[in-house]
């Protein structure tokens, strides 16, 4: 029978727009796709049951359950190769959720586009970055959601990572970041600034994005840095300061020890530092141990600019 393998990259989120929703639209933000980890899964074709076993298996089944009912109801077995470590800022949850509902779709030889997957498999609910890393990779800045309505945010932009440029990653041994009812909880407790949304905008679009046009690290870096200082501030009442509390010291140690930008993504405790080269993300990983403690992990990843692949593989 027909076997269809989906990998979907994880995503780094560098921060929302306007998370307190003082204009017509909420949210919004930005985000790239990096070469590692994946979210890989399998799926086979059977009468009717569906089954799931591997890494985050209760999680892709229920999924799979979710998004089957706009699908025709037919069942599938499900492999989990590889899952991105859940609540670290990483978007496991979406890229494990669309990789699922692809994997169902090719198997009955559909293509949804991404807003309909995003339906299907549940996601979406506030930042479309996951989705879009998914469908094209690169670094998306999507346009956020309109009240009541419950499609995901438009895509505003797409452009490819340079080749050469790789991120330090770094995971320490934390508690979790929020999700579920505690990030809806958090997000009720934000209030409307407008005046750093202003300046959040700004920056994306007078500074982080022409530099990447233009493959300008220096300002690409130092763009991201001040954008992530906002946009944690805006977060600060929530998590305990600017950064998750075992996020904070990496963010500085990363700087100090010469990434040209850094930052958070998501809730973390995932951060990251932005290097010219393998060479230099290398240099950096090795100086950046000591500063993780226990447990924490670090690694030297590219950008992936090719979304998730779909293919039959047997």
């Amino acid at each position: 029978m027909t076997t269809v393998r989906v990998a979907a990259p994880a995503r780094l989120h560098m921060g929302m727009l306007d998370a307190s929703g003082a204009g017509t639209r909420r949210f919004g933000g930005l985000g790239v796709a990096v070469a590692a980890p994946a979210a890989v899964v399998e799926a086979t074709g059977a009468d009717a049951e569906l089954t799931a076993e591997g890494p985050d298996a209760e999680r892709a089944l229920r999924v799979a359950e979710r998004s089957r009912a706009g699908l025709g109801g037919r069942g599938a077995r499900l492999r989990v190769l590889e899952a991105i470590p859940p609540h670290v800022g990483l978007g496991s949850g979406t890229k494990l959720a669309l990789a699922v509902t692809a994997a169902l779709a090719q198997l009955r030889g559909e293509a949804p586009d991404p807003p309909a997957m995003a339906r299907m498999a549940g996601r979406g609910a506030r930042s479309a970055v996951g989705l879009w890393t998914f469908a094209l990779g690169g670094l998306v800045v999507e346009g956020g959601r309109r009240p009541g309505l419950d499609d995901p945010a438009p895509l505003l932009l797409r452009h490819a990572m340079p080749d050469a440029w790789r991120c330090v990653l770094a995971i320490p041994a934390a508690e979790p970041g929020l999700s579920g009812g505690a990030e809806e909880a958090a997000f009720a407790e934000l209030r409307p600034d407008p005046e750093r949304s202003a300046r959040i905008a700004q920056i994306v679009l007078t500074a982080l994005l022409p530099a990447l046009v233009e493959r300008d690290l220096g300002e690409f870096g130092g763009a991201l840095t001040a954008l992530q200082q906002l946009v944690g501030d805006a977060f600060a009442p929530i998590q305990g300061g600017t950064f998750h509390p075992r996020a904070a010291p990496l963010v500085d140690a990363l700087l100090r020890l010469g990434a040209a930008g850094a930052g958070q993504s998501s809730w973390g405790p995932a951060v990251y530092g932005i290097v010219a080269g393998e060479a230099e993300g290398q240099d950096l990983a090795r100086r950046l141990e000591p500063e993780l403690g226990a447990g924490g992990k670090v690694a030297v990843v590219g950008f992936d600019n090719r979304g998730a692949r779909v293919e039959e593989v047997a």
